[in-house]
């Protein structure tokens, strides 16, 4: 009698475990899903702010669209997740972003970020390191669905495009940029 109460015990213990790691998948299959449709979002605002993106993303090995949200006065951060799409393995990495500043700014915003990588190993080396550090200036707003206000400059590997959405921005400031890739989604 024992011996099948701790059978019954183990076997339940079993099926508590195996249904944990089903529901852990499928949270995480639903985050990748939420994550994958706001970036196609972001890309599609890109394509629409400038065609030509379309054919540099294609011919690129890889590319990363994070969409950030952030508050600024003195100093500031903001912070989002996103993809590192792999062109030639079709490959996805979740990525995470968090940004900090201080200088004379004010402002909160929805960002978008879309790097373009000029080669394979530029695109390695921002999934394995995405250190990123520089200044910014100017001013950008929107709202509603209008978009207003979009960057464009270079990093190390590549080519870098942003652009606000929902908000207001101004003013000057020292910013830092950290991307890493996150852990429980892939």
């Amino acid at each position: 009698m024992k011996l099948s109460r701790i059978f019954a015990a183990a076997a339940s213990a079993i099926v508590a475990f195996s249904a944990t790691g089903a529901l852990a998948q499928s949270e995480k299959a639903k985050k990748q899903a939420e994550i994958r449709e706001r970036t196609q979002h972001a890309l599609n605002d890109f394509y629409r702010a400038n065609p030509k993106l379309k054919e540099e993303i294609a011919k690129a090995p890889g590319y990363a669209v994070f969409s950030t949200y952030g508050f600024t006065f003195l100093l500031g951060g903001a912070g989002g997740k996103g993809v590192v799409h792999n062109n030639s393995t079709k490959h996805d990495t979740f990525m995470d972003l968090a940004q900090a500043s201080a200088g004379l700014q004010v402002g909160a915003s929805d960002t978008r970020y879309l790097f373009v990588f000029k080669d394979a190993k530029a695109m390695e080396r921002f999934v394995s390191s995405g250190c990123e550090a520089g200044a910014e200036g100017g001013a950008t707003g929107g709202t509603g669905k209008k978009t207003a206000g979009g960057t464009e400059g270079q990093f190390l590997g590549g080519q870098v495009y942003s652009l606000s959405k929902l908000g207001f921005q101004a003013g000057g400031a020292v910013a830092g940029t950290k991307v890493w890739k996150d852990k429980e989604l892939n």
